[in-house]
Order: structure tokens, then C-alpha cells, then sequence
């Protein structure tokens, strides 16, 4: 089972990275800055389910762990403006970055599998992965905002300008 959740990460990582790869061409906006963890949120009905349960100290934990490891994608992950729009810079860091997690999660995984009950690891690492990526969105969402009011404070100036 740790096996296969463990090959599970693995392609979900390598998806990620093309997704970042595509994003990047494509101009941001705030729908796709926020709506992965709100999907993701859903995720925690889990925890309805007794096997799942984890305890406040396993929760502590893994929300700790969780919040490290984003700031390495908070700082990795930066946007510009190209024109008119907004585009999330790539980054030579992140696809190391994000398999290095990867690989860090699955040893975390096999050496914990070996103490704690397989659906309380499955509970502890979804609050692990959801610690990460809801910093690492918001923090997203503020640079694109503050970038956002930039751009419109320069159409503004630029409209000021060709209307004399």
C-alpha cells in the first residue's frame, strides 16, 4: 500500500511539473492562483472516516512540516509582466525543488510506515501536502495582486497620456 501511495505521489509530482511548465505560457489569474487548494480542501472529508483520524500532535507535526516546505516553493515562485498581462516566471529551482520534496515525502513515508497506521498516514501527509500548498497559494495570490495593481496603475497612466 505505502508502495503504491509512494507511485501515486510520483506521477502526481511529475504532473505538476508539467502543468507549471504550461502555466507559465499562458498569463496568470487569481481563479488559478486559488482554486488548486479549494479543490484540494475537499480532500479532507476524510477525516469523517475513523481510520483517518490523526492526532493533535500528528497534526501539529505535519502542519509544521507542511508550512516549511512551502517556503521553498513561496520563494521559487515569482511572476512578471509581459505587455498587458501577468506570467508566472519559471523558475530553474522549482523542478528540483518540487522532486526533491517528493523524494524527502516518500522516505518520510516509508520510514513512518513502519510506526503509525497506514490511514493516519494517509491523514497526516494530506495536512502535510495541504500546509504546503495553501501558504505557498496565498502567498502566490499577494504577488499577484500587488502586481495586478501595478499593471492597472500603468494602463491608467498610459491612458492619462494618450487622452491629451
Amino acid at each position: 500500500m505505502v508502495a503504491a501511495s509512494s507511485l501515486a505521489a510520483v506521477m502526481m509530482g511529475i504532473g505538476a511539473l508539467f502543468i507549471r511548465m504550461r502555466a507559465a505560457k499562458k498569463p496568470a489569474s487569481a481563479k488559478k492562483i486559488i482554486m488548486p487548494p479549494l479543490f484540494m480542501s475537499t480532500g479532507a472529508l476524510m477525516f469523517l472516516f475513523p481510520m483517518f483520524r490523526v492526532t493533535g500532535l500528528e497534526l501539529l507535526e505535519a502542519a509544521a512540516v507542511g508550512c516549511v516546505f512551502s517556503i521553498l516553493l513561496i520563494k521559487t515562485s515569482n511572476f512578471e509582466i509581459r505587455g498587458q498581462d501577468i506570467y508566472l516566471k519559471r523558475s530553474k529551482a522549482f523542478p528540483v525543488i518540487l522532486m526533491t520534496l517528493l523524494v524527502v515525502r516518500i522516505v518520510g513515508k516509508l520510514v513512518l510506515a513502519t510506526a503509525i497506521d497506514i490511514g493516519e498516514l494517509g491523514g497526516m501527509f494530506f495536512i502535510l501536502a495541504f500546509s504546503m500548498i495553501l501558504p505557498w497559494r496565498i502567498a502566490m495570490y499577494k504577488k499577484y495582486i500587488l502586481l495586478k495593481r501595478q499593471l492597472s496603475g500603468r494602463s491608467i497612466a498610459i491612458t492619462e497620456k494618450t487622452a491629451f
